[in-house]
């Protein structure tokens, strides 16, 4: 019974709620008892690494080239938008479905499976020679990093001793950011050698890679004795595909009657999808875990954190390059510092988390985040290059600061059996987070078109806040 019980330790509060799942027998394999050991463990970070670096590397990849696609498929720039639309929705509508099956299969199942699919499609994407095959190829490759990001929280927690499941959290925090902030400069800087089809085809070694390391690395898992749920899954992929789609019209301005219909058809299904989960004691939509304080008010601040972080990220090179006159390539390199400070500090982050409260870091963390935005709103245009970096770093420090400690919190909340469960949640509402931070962008500069920066920064600094306040509540 060594790895139920070490398991039970990891989860922390709300381990023996009435909600949790029905137990599950040990696995046999001694190097489970508390993690894998070295140096397997280490073989099993680097696929995971890889693995989530690519699938949040996409997410945003593809819009850099969007123009340079439409000109050689010889489409509309409206009908190229598919080929970011498609990844986007085959990622939101599958992720918790994906987390759920893991629960049952095994969570390096699916994740291998994921990572699998993503490489071929990634192929079949630089194959492409026409709209119809390459946005094929990318709801393909959406369905792949689902499978890969749906659990990949999950798996961490197997991979490691739970004595440093802060610092594995605090790894792949670091890689998810990074990613996702450095993608427009990743592209750029393959788009300046190669044409759109590198962007793709640079995926194809890399999944060989992790997959062939994830062949003998990755540990097998707690697996769960319940069947998986179609209709709620069918019902799941409805409700936050027309979120995304509500969402994503209502930045574009489409007019009130899509958006209004895409809200109401996804509050019904919502609705159905949350009765049919009441009871259950593995829910798809894990209500059993949103019951627990420290869950629910973690999973908030994420929202508001990823929200307040993108609407950033996104709104900084219009004013760069329009207000400050920069370059495409320059605007890459005033960019860094954010990314640069979260791969520094976020493993940090993870290993104090291990240590400290994950309540005060959070706060902490998203005061200066907030308090970054600020300052950012506040610069002049004649700003120097230094005075602009100590601002975009101290960004990165507070985010770092709060999402490791806030990631790690939402995965050792949830029940040994629930991993899946958080870890699908953990995926979903940072897709959310940045989906809202986006739209939020997209309405404040259809208001503003000359000077959005500045609202769009203060805005973001009022969600850091409300993620501080969600943060201290868990004390």
């Amino acid at each position: 019974m060594r790895r139920t019980a070490s398991m039970a330790d990891a989860a922390g509060p709300g381990a023996g709620t009435p909600n949790a799942s029905p137990s599950v027998p040990p696995l046999a394999d001694p190097d489970l008892a508390d993690g894998l050991a070295t140096p397997r463990r280490y073989w099993a970070i680097t696929t995971i690494a890889l693995g989530l670096g690519m699938a949040v590397l996409d997410t945003s990849i593809a819009n850099v080239a969007l123009p340079t696609i439409a000109r050689d498929l010889h489409v509309t720039a409206s009908d190229s938008i598919w080929v970011v639309n498609a990844y986007q929705l085959a990622v939101t509508i599958s992720l918790l479905p994906l987390a759920a099956l893991g629960e049952i299969i095994g969570f390096e199942r699916v994740y291998k499976v994921g990572l699998a699919a993503f490489t071929l499609a990634s192929l079949g994407c630089a194959a492409s020679d026409s709209l119809a095959t390459l946005t094929l190829a990318r709801i393909i490759q959406g369905f792949g990093a689902a499978g890969i990001m749906s659990v990949n929280m999950a798996v961490t927690r197997f991979i490691y001793p739970r004595r440093l499941l802060g610092a594995g959290v605090g790894i792949n925090a670091t890689i998810a950011s990074v990613a996702s902030a450095v993608g427009p400069t990743v592209a750029s800087a393959i788009l300046a050698v190669a044409n759109w089809p590198a962007l793709f085809a640079v995926n194809v070694p890399l999944g060989i890679a992790a997959m062939l390391v994830a062949r003998r690395s990755l540990p097998a898992c707690l697996r769960s004795p319940h069947r998986f749920d179609v209709v709620s899954a069918v019902l799941s992929a409805i409700t936050f595909g027309l979120l995304i789609i509500g969402i994503d019209a209502a930045g574009h301005a489409e007019g009130a009657i899509p958006v209004l219909a895409a809200f109401a058809v996804m509050a019904a299904s919502g609705w159905a999808l949350a009765r049919r989960q009441l009871g259950q004691a593995a829910p798809l939509l894990p209500i059993d875990l949103l019951r627990l304080r420290v869950f629910r008010l973690s999973v908030i601040a994420s929202l508001f954190s990823f929200a307040g972080q993108t609407a950033a990220l996104v709104s900084l090179p219009f004013f760069f390059q329009r207000t400050l006159g920069r370059s495409q390539v320059e605007t890459g390199f005033l960019m860094t510092p954010w990314p640069l400070a979260v791969a520094i500090v976020a493993p940090i982050a993870g290993r104090l988390s291990d240590r400290l409260s994950a309540a005060w870091l959070g706060l902490v963390g998203e005061l200066m985040l907030a308090g970054g935005l600020v300052t950012l709103a506040l610069m002049p245009a004649s700003i120097t290059v230094a005075d602009l970096a100590w601002r975009m770093a101290l960004c990165g420090i507070g985010f770092a600061l709060f999402n490791s400690p806030n990631n790690r919190t939402m995965l050792a909340a949830a029940p040994p059996a629930r991993t899946g469960g958080a870890s699908g949640m953990q995926s979903t509402t940072r897709l959310l987070g940045q989906s809202l931070g986006a739209v939020t962008v997209a309405l404040i500069y259809g208001l503003f078109p000359a000077a959005g920066t500045r609202p769009v920064l203060y805005l973001g600094a009022a969600a850091c806040l409300v993620a501080a306040v969600a943060s201290i509540r868990r004390e």
